[in-house]
């Protein structure tokens, strides 16, 4: 029996690292990661800064595009620094 629920990944989406996390899912990683006086000074927005609430920042990153976007590098560089953390302790190994 074949499985026709399965989607394909869109070509133009084959190389994004962001295809399928959710802005959600980024941002609640990024305030455990950091919290919100750190997230603040990495992204400099009001909604992190001033009586920050996930709620706001969530909606205030959906309706505005250049800060979802510095949202989405900062994610993809916490990432990145997470994957060399982990591949330097297991050379040491």
């Amino acid at each position: 029996m074949e499985d026709n629920n399965k989607k394909e990944v869109p070509t133009d989406q084959v190389n994004n690292p962001l295809h399928g996390v959710k802005l959600a899912d980024m941002l609640t990683e990024l305030i455990e990661m950091y919290g919100w006086t750190e997230l603040g000074k990495h992204i400099r927005i009001n909604c992190f800064n001033n009586n920050p609430t996930y709620k706001s920042s969530l909606a205030f990153l959906r309706k505005t595009p250049w800060a979802r976007e510095k949202v989405e590098q900062l994610y993809l560089r916490s990432l990145k620094g997470k994957i060399e953390h982990i591949t330097h302790r297991l050379k040491k190994n």
